[in-house]
């Protein structure tokens, strides 16, 4: 049964500047109420957290890593925060708090009992400056702040020997700007933007990969034509003998060759083992983060099909959420990466515009992952399913992908 009281959250990843994941923001959505009475949306978050089972499941959210979460003035003043572990969270101050000196009290009292602390949305205000030595992280929007303000800024902040995190980076060059003047860590989408500077050619192997697509996308399902091409490839026939081999999914038998695999796993989970490992060895020179929104994206979207009544075969749903990112993966627009790829047009146009039935579910879950709260509730309600239901979804998408962490 589905839990009616769960919360929707979205995630929005933190990277280092290596482009590896350094931790989550966490934002969540009351998924009955929305709110709380009178209560924005961004100050509910550390209300609804704290009341809530959800406390017990951040490492299922995070992967482990760092759980980045707002709270309001009340919910500071009464320690909310302390409900959690310090060491896997960062309690993010929000920008729109009364300063007071009960609350620099409070975040004061809070830090010391080991947890980190973060600005959010700091905009340079010379007010803020008694709180700089009581904090760990400083956020700057840069969409707020233009850079001209924030490098004039930048001293002042390093003395506080603070970690910088640069919010709203949406291209390539932003983020090595913000980097060369000495930001830490960077959040936005600039990750899961094609760089449609050149089109990138692929390598024969890569190209082997697009026929697997192909070949496992037919109606008319070969299982020689599959063996053949995956034996081309002695590292990706090692890693689907080692992904059947594992426990996790196979606790009945030992996998002896590469046609006993095929056999094994079925046509229908044959073809996402598919689409998941090329997106994996496509994943040349981007973060891992991308190859894991496209996991998260491709389980909620089969949850939905499902939910929908559409089991077909090939998993429309599945290979939806898990080609949505093939423009970013390949710096090329998502035109030209379908012009090029033979799977089914519903997922064509689906990919690449708006119009297919399909495509509500990928803007339902881009709306989750944007914290689009509003987007959110009007596609729930559009596909005829309760909040209950999509959220439930959501978790089970972000828990499977995770499941895949050092896999592949």
């Amino acid at each position: 049964m589905i839990d009616s009281s769960y919360a929707f959250v979205a995630r929005q990843a933190i990277f280092d500047d290596k482009l590896r994941v350094h931790g989550y923001e966490l934002l969540f959505r009351d998924g009955e109420k929305n709110c709380f009475p009178d209560i924005p949306p961004d100050e509910a978050t550390s209300k609804i957290l704290a009341n809530s089972h959800l406390n017990h499941g951040l490492d299922e959210l995070t992967g482990g890593r760092k759980a980045y979460i707002n709270f309001y003035e009340d919910t500071l003043l009464y320690r909310f925060p302390t409900f959690l572990d310090p060491t896997k969270v960062v309690i993010e101050v929000l920008e729109t708090v009364p300063i007071s000196d009960e609350l620099l009290r409070a975040c004061r009292h809070i830090r010391g009992l080991g947890y980190q602390m973060a600005l959010d949305d700091h905009d340079f205000d010379p007010k803020w400056d008694v709180f700089l030595p009581h904090v760990d992280v400083i956020k700057v929007d840069v969409l707020e702040n233009d850079y001209e303000t924030t490098a004039a800024n930048m001293e002042k902040l390093l003395k506080a020997k603070v970690k910088l995190i640069a919010e709203k980076i949406e291209t390539r060059e932003e983020f090595e700007r913000y980097r060369d003047l000495g930001f830490h860590y960077f959040q936005g989408y600039f990750f899961a933007r094609p760089e449609v500077i050149r089109k990138r050619a692929l390598p024969v192997s890569k190209m082997n990969l697009v026929e697997l697509i192909s070949a496992s996308s037919s109606a008319n399902f070969d299982f020689n034509r599959i063996n053949n091409i995956i034996e081309r490839d002695v590292t990706l026939s090692y890693k689907l003998l080692r992904f059947i081999n594992n426990p996790i999914f196979n606790k009945r038998q030992q996998i002896s060759s590469l046609r006993h695999a095929l056999n094994y796993m079925g046509e229908v989970e044959l073809k996402k083992f598919i689409a998941l490992m090329t997106l994996a060895n496509l994943n040349d020179e981007k973060p891992t983060e991308l190859l894991q929104l496209s996991l998260v994206r491709a389980k909620f979207c089969e949850l939905l099909a499902r939910a929908k009544g559409e089991d077909e075969n090939p998993p429309k749903g599945f290979l939806l959420g898990m080609f949505s990112l093939l423009d970013a993966l390949l710096d090329q627009s998502m035109s030209d990466v379908m012009a090029n790829l033979p799977i089914l047009e519903e997922i064509k146009t689906a990919l690449c515009s708006n119009e297919a039935k399909l495509s509500n579910y990928l803007q339902l879950v881009k709306s989750i992952e944007q914290a689009n709260w509003q987007e959110t509730e009007r596609l729930v309600k559009a596909l005829a399913l309760s909040d209950a239901e999509v959220a439930a979804f959501y978790q089970e998408a972000l828990e499977w992908a995770q499941s895949f962490q050092g896999m592949l």
